[in-house]
Protein backbone atom coordinates (compact mmCIF):
# COMPACT_ATOMS: atom_id res chain seq x y z
CA UNK A 1 0.00 0.00 0.00
CA UNK A 2 1.50 3.77 -0.98
CA UNK A 3 1.17 6.50 0.63
CA UNK A 4 1.53 10.12 0.35
CA UNK A 5 1.83 11.49 3.64
CA UNK A 6 0.65 10.31 7.38
CA UNK A 7 -0.92 12.47 9.39
CA UNK A 8 -0.92 12.46 13.73
CA UNK A 9 -3.78 14.28 15.14
CA UNK A 10 -3.73 15.38 18.40
CA UNK A 11 -5.89 17.03 20.76
CA UNK A 12 -9.40 18.33 19.32
CA UNK A 13 -8.02 16.68 15.63
CA UNK A 14 -9.43 13.04 16.02
CA UNK A 15 -10.63 12.98 12.40
CA UNK A 16 -10.46 15.00 9.13
CA UNK A 17 -13.20 15.64 7.72
CA UNK A 18 -12.45 15.97 4.19
CA UNK A 19 -11.01 12.47 3.84
CA UNK A 20 -12.86 10.32 1.85
CA UNK A 21 -13.16 6.48 1.11
CA UNK A 22 -11.89 5.73 4.23
CA UNK A 23 -10.65 2.17 5.40
CA UNK A 24 -9.33 1.22 8.85
CA UNK A 25 -6.17 -0.73 9.98
CA UNK A 26 -5.54 -1.59 13.48
CA UNK A 27 -1.73 -3.24 13.16
CA UNK A 28 -0.13 -4.42 16.16
CA UNK A 29 4.13 -3.79 16.55
CA UNK A 30 6.76 -5.47 18.06
CA UNK A 31 6.29 -2.28 20.95
CA UNK A 32 2.56 -3.14 20.94
CA UNK A 33 -0.50 -1.44 19.75
CA UNK A 34 -1.02 2.08 18.30
CA UNK A 35 -3.23 4.70 20.01
CA UNK A 36 -5.73 3.78 18.00
CA UNK A 37 -7.51 2.48 14.36
CA UNK A 38 -5.43 4.05 11.39
CA UNK A 39 -7.69 5.68 9.29
CA UNK A 40 -6.74 5.48 5.49
CA UNK A 41 -8.55 7.11 2.83
CA UNK A 42 -8.28 10.02 -0.41
CA UNK A 43 -7.32 13.66 -0.10
CA UNK A 44 -8.07 15.08 -2.72
CA UNK A 45 -5.93 12.63 -5.28
CA UNK A 46 -3.43 11.24 -3.03
CA UNK A 47 -3.31 8.43 -0.30
CA UNK A 48 -3.07 9.18 3.56
CA UNK A 49 -2.99 7.86 6.62
CA UNK A 50 -4.37 9.48 9.75
CA UNK A 51 -4.16 8.04 13.16
CA UNK A 52 -5.00 10.13 16.35
CA UNK A 53 -2.81 10.24 18.78
CA UNK A 54 -4.63 10.15 21.96
CA UNK A 55 -7.23 7.91 21.04
CA UNK A 56 -10.08 8.89 19.07
CA UNK A 57 -11.71 9.37 22.17
CA UNK A 58 -9.13 11.23 23.82
CA UNK A 59 -8.54 8.58 25.95
CA UNK A 60 -4.61 7.97 26.34
CA UNK A 61 -2.80 11.00 28.41
CA UNK A 62 0.00 12.43 26.85
CA UNK A 63 2.94 10.62 29.28
CA UNK A 64 0.69 7.19 28.51
CA UNK A 65 0.82 7.41 25.04
CA UNK A 66 2.81 4.17 22.89
CA UNK A 67 4.64 6.80 20.63
CA UNK A 68 7.04 3.77 19.99
CA UNK A 69 3.87 1.67 18.60
CA UNK A 70 2.35 4.64 16.37
CA UNK A 71 5.63 5.76 14.46
CA UNK A 72 6.33 1.71 13.88
CA UNK A 73 2.60 1.13 12.67
CA UNK A 74 3.00 4.01 10.30
CA UNK A 75 6.01 2.81 8.93
CA UNK A 76 5.10 -0.42 8.94
CA UNK A 77 2.13 0.47 6.42
CA UNK A 78 4.98 2.01 4.24
CA UNK A 79 3.87 6.05 4.97
CA UNK A 80 7.05 7.56 3.86
CA UNK A 81 6.66 10.95 5.93
CA UNK A 82 4.62 11.77 9.19
CA UNK A 83 3.17 15.39 9.72
CA UNK A 84 2.37 15.77 13.25
CA UNK A 85 -0.23 18.58 14.09
CA UNK A 86 0.43 19.20 17.76
CA UNK A 87 -2.03 21.28 20.19
CA UNK A 88 0.27 23.15 21.72
CA UNK A 89 0.40 26.98 23.67
CA UNK A 90 2.03 30.00 23.09
CA UNK A 91 5.00 31.74 25.26
CA UNK A 92 6.33 34.50 22.77
CA UNK A 93 4.66 37.36 21.30
CA UNK A 94 4.35 35.62 17.88
CA UNK A 95 3.02 32.64 18.65
CA UNK A 96 -0.44 33.87 19.92
CA UNK A 97 -3.81 31.82 20.12
CA UNK A 98 -5.12 30.57 16.88
CA UNK A 99 -1.98 31.00 15.36
CA UNK A 100 -0.09 27.67 13.00
CA UNK A 101 3.53 27.65 13.34
CA UNK A 102 5.87 24.96 11.67
CA UNK A 103 8.70 25.12 14.38
CA UNK A 104 12.33 24.04 13.70
CA UNK A 105 13.82 23.12 16.80
CA UNK A 106 12.76 21.38 20.14
CA UNK A 107 13.54 20.60 23.97
CA UNK A 108 12.30 17.92 25.86
CA UNK A 109 10.97 18.32 29.85
CA UNK A 110 9.65 15.09 29.80
CA UNK A 111 10.71 12.45 31.98
CA UNK A 112 10.04 8.62 32.25
CA UNK A 113 9.14 8.27 29.07
CA UNK A 114 10.02 4.91 26.81
CA UNK A 115 12.02 7.83 24.33
CA UNK A 116 14.46 5.26 21.77
CA UNK A 117 14.06 1.98 20.10
CA UNK A 118 17.01 1.00 21.80
CA UNK A 119 14.80 0.28 25.47
CA UNK A 120 14.91 -3.60 24.79
CA UNK A 121 17.99 -5.74 26.16
CA UNK A 122 19.97 -7.07 22.44
CA UNK A 123 18.78 -4.41 20.53
CA UNK A 124 20.89 -2.23 18.35
CA UNK A 125 22.29 1.15 20.06
CA UNK A 126 21.27 3.91 17.85
CA UNK A 127 23.04 7.50 17.94
CA UNK A 128 21.17 9.34 15.48
CA UNK A 129 21.93 12.63 14.61
CA UNK A 130 19.32 15.37 15.89
CA UNK A 131 20.46 18.61 15.58
CA UNK A 132 17.82 19.09 12.93
CA UNK A 133 15.06 17.86 14.91
CA UNK A 134 12.55 18.00 11.95
CA UNK A 135 13.02 17.22 8.35
CA UNK A 136 13.59 20.02 6.06
CA UNK A 137 12.10 18.86 3.06
CA UNK A 138 8.62 17.81 5.12
CA UNK A 139 9.03 21.43 6.69
CA UNK A 140 9.84 22.99 3.06
CA UNK A 141 6.44 21.51 1.51
CA UNK A 142 4.37 22.01 4.66
CA UNK A 143 5.32 26.35 4.11
CA UNK A 144 4.66 26.23 0.31
CA UNK A 145 1.76 24.89 0.98
CA UNK A 146 0.62 27.55 3.71
CA UNK A 147 2.16 29.73 1.14
CA UNK A 148 0.02 28.79 -1.91
CA UNK A 149 -3.24 28.19 0.13
CA UNK A 150 -3.07 31.93 1.26
CA UNK A 151 -3.04 30.85 5.18
CA UNK A 152 -1.02 32.69 7.61
CA UNK A 153 1.93 30.25 9.17
CA UNK A 154 4.85 31.36 11.10
CA UNK A 155 8.28 29.17 10.01
CA UNK A 156 10.41 28.34 12.56
CA UNK A 157 10.05 28.60 16.79
CA UNK A 158 11.56 26.54 19.07
CA UNK A 159 9.12 23.53 20.88
CA UNK A 160 9.28 23.01 24.66
CA UNK A 161 7.97 19.39 25.13
CA UNK A 162 6.95 19.18 28.88
CA UNK A 163 5.29 15.74 30.80
CA UNK A 164 1.83 16.58 31.02
CA UNK A 165 -1.10 16.09 31.42
CA UNK A 166 -1.08 19.31 33.94
CA UNK A 167 -0.55 22.57 32.20
CA UNK A 168 2.59 24.32 32.99
CA UNK A 169 3.63 26.58 36.50
CA UNK A 170 4.21 30.58 35.47
CA UNK A 171 7.80 30.08 36.61
CA UNK A 172 8.16 27.15 34.65
CA UNK A 173 7.24 28.64 31.66
CA UNK A 174 9.38 31.97 32.43
CA UNK A 175 12.08 29.30 33.22
CA UNK A 176 10.75 28.59 29.19
CA UNK A 177 10.81 31.47 27.73
CA UNK A 178 14.44 31.91 29.27
CA UNK A 179 15.49 28.68 27.46
CA UNK A 180 14.87 29.79 24.36
CA UNK A 181 10.78 27.96 23.61
CA UNK A 182 8.24 29.95 21.71
CA UNK A 183 5.92 27.00 21.63
CA UNK A 184 4.99 24.31 24.76
CA UNK A 185 3.29 21.28 24.46
CA UNK A 186 3.38 17.68 25.53
CA UNK A 187 3.69 15.33 23.02
CA UNK A 188 6.79 16.55 20.83
CA UNK A 189 9.16 14.21 22.48
CA UNK A 190 10.39 11.39 21.98
CA UNK A 191 7.84 11.00 19.22
CA UNK A 192 10.45 13.19 17.08
CA UNK A 193 13.26 11.75 18.11
CA UNK A 194 11.89 7.87 17.76
CA UNK A 195 10.92 9.51 13.86
CA UNK A 196 14.55 10.13 13.37
CA UNK A 197 15.43 6.62 14.73
CA UNK A 198 13.04 4.91 12.47
CA UNK A 199 14.05 6.81 9.82
CA UNK A 200 10.95 8.51 8.92
CA UNK A 201 10.63 11.94 7.49
CA UNK A 202 8.95 13.96 9.74
CA UNK A 203 7.41 17.77 10.42
CA UNK A 204 5.16 19.31 12.91
CA UNK A 205 2.22 21.59 12.65
CA UNK A 206 1.71 23.36 15.88
CA UNK A 207 -1.71 25.20 16.62
CA UNK A 208 -1.53 27.24 19.52
CA UNK A 209 -4.64 27.01 21.30
CA UNK A 210 -4.02 29.21 24.27
CA UNK A 211 -1.52 31.57 25.81
CA UNK A 212 0.39 29.69 27.97
CA UNK A 213 0.67 30.64 32.29
CA UNK A 214 1.57 34.18 32.50
CA UNK A 215 2.38 34.74 28.80
CA UNK A 216 -1.02 36.70 27.21
CA UNK A 217 -1.80 40.11 27.66
CA UNK A 218 -3.88 38.94 30.90
CA UNK A 219 -1.24 37.12 33.26
CA UNK A 220 -4.18 36.05 35.51
CA UNK A 221 -5.80 34.31 32.72
CA UNK A 222 -7.44 30.82 33.63
CA UNK A 223 -7.00 27.78 31.02
CA UNK A 224 -9.95 26.46 30.18
CA UNK A 225 -10.41 23.18 27.64
CA UNK A 226 -13.41 24.89 25.95
CA UNK A 227 -11.53 28.03 24.79
CA UNK A 228 -8.96 25.47 23.64
CA UNK A 229 -11.05 23.13 21.44
CA UNK A 230 -12.86 26.32 20.41
CA UNK A 231 -9.27 27.74 19.14
CA UNK A 232 -8.42 24.42 17.59
CA UNK A 233 -11.38 24.43 15.43
CA UNK A 234 -10.80 27.99 14.67
CA UNK A 235 -6.84 27.47 13.92
CA UNK A 236 -7.29 24.40 11.70
CA UNK A 237 -10.47 25.79 9.67
CA UNK A 238 -7.84 26.22 6.72
CA UNK A 239 -6.40 22.75 7.74
CA UNK A 240 -7.78 20.81 4.57
CA UNK A 241 -6.47 23.62 2.01
CA UNK A 242 -2.95 23.56 3.53
CA UNK A 243 -2.80 19.36 3.63
CA UNK A 244 -4.68 19.93 0.26
CA UNK A 245 -1.39 22.22 -1.48
CA UNK A 246 1.06 20.12 0.10
CA UNK A 247 -0.06 16.61 -1.35
CA UNK A 248 -0.55 18.61 -4.78
CA UNK A 249 3.17 19.74 -4.51
CA UNK A 250 5.90 17.40 -5.11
Amino acid sequence: MEFDLAIIGGTGLYRLADLRDVDSLQPQTRYGAPSGPIRIGMLGGSRIAFLARHGEGHSVPPHRINYRANLAALKEIGAPRVLALNTVGGITERFGPRVLACPDQIIDYTWGRVSTLCEEEGTEVLHVDFGEPYSQGVRARVIAAARHAGINLVDGGCYGATQGPRLETRAEIARMRRDGCDLVGMTGMPEAGLARELGLEYACLAIVANWAAGAGPDPDETITLDEVLANVEAASAGLGALLSAMLDRP
